[in-house]
């Protein structure tokens, strides 16, 4: 395997964008799909596992509540309900209560309409900063998943990278040294480019590396164990591991 063809053998193995799992595509701005995004987001920034906020997230599709007014209209007992059904009873009561009150401030300032709160922003700052203002419970992870695939979608939709993109791109050898590793991971793009899949996939799979993989080293079951550069850093500080424990240089 060479490294050209990295990206696709990335994406393939782990999966891109989460909305494209979803079946959501944000991608023409569309405010329905991008809140239905944002609803996922919300189910996503929790400790709870991926597959089961994902879960959760297709019981509320199920189910028809997947915009500001019908979640709304559920009420707490409903959203309650629909959080237990998906899997998600660890935070039921909380996540209705946040859920209600994020849909009652979006109504209320954007007219319901995610679209309207990122042409309120006056920067990308502000934009994360009006998206974090929404009720209460939506932190830095859920606003950086959110934002993370609206990239090219929202002008002003500039989320750093994750520590796990960061973690994976380095052990696959991706960063360049004094650059900044937004810019290395684009330009790695550009050149290595694959048919079908954008830079936002290339992102999310770089992220379910590191949270799958490369968090928790699990890197005899990572397929792209045959790629990465961390057992070599792994063994190297056994080796002086080694030495230092027997006193020699």
């Amino acid at each position: 395997m060479t490294r050209p063809l990295l990206p696709k053998r990335l994406i393939e193995s782990l999966g891109g964008m989460y909305s494209r799992e979803l079946g959501i595509d944000p991608s023409r701005g569309d405010s329905g799909k991008i809140f239905r995004w944002f609803l996922a987001c919300k189910l996503m920034g929790a400790r709870i596992s991926t597959r089961n906020a994902l879960g959760t997230y297709k019981e509320f599709e199920r189910r028809g509540v997947v915009t500001p007014g019908r979640i709304r209209q559920t009420g707490w007992d409903g959203l309650v309900e629909i959080l237990d059904a998906g899997g998600y009873a660890r935070y039921d009561f909380s996540t209705a209560t946040k859920l209600l009150a994020i849909t009652d401030d979006l109504l209320r300032r954007y007219h319901g309409d995610l679209n309207v709160l990122h042409e309120e922003a006056t920067d990308p700052r502000d934009l994360e900063d009006r998206i974090k203002g929404l009720g209460k419970g939506i932190g830095d992870v859920t606003t950086n998943i959110f934002l993370r695939e609206l990239r090219g979608v929202w002008a002003k939709a500039r989320p750093a990278l994750s520590p796990l993109v960061l973690l994976s791109a380095g052990n696959l050898g991706l960063l360049v040294p004094e650059q900044d590793p937004a810019q290395s991971l684009e330009r790695f793009w550009r050149r290595r480019k694959t048919p079908g899949y954008d830079f936002r996939d290339f992102e999310a799979a770089l992220l379910r590396l590191g949270k799958d993989y490369c968090k928790t080293s699990r890197c005899e079951a990572c397929p792209l164990h045959d790629l990465c550069g961390a057992d070599v850093i792994s063994i190297a500080m056994a080796k002086r591991k080694g030495r230092d424990s027997n006193g020699r240089t």
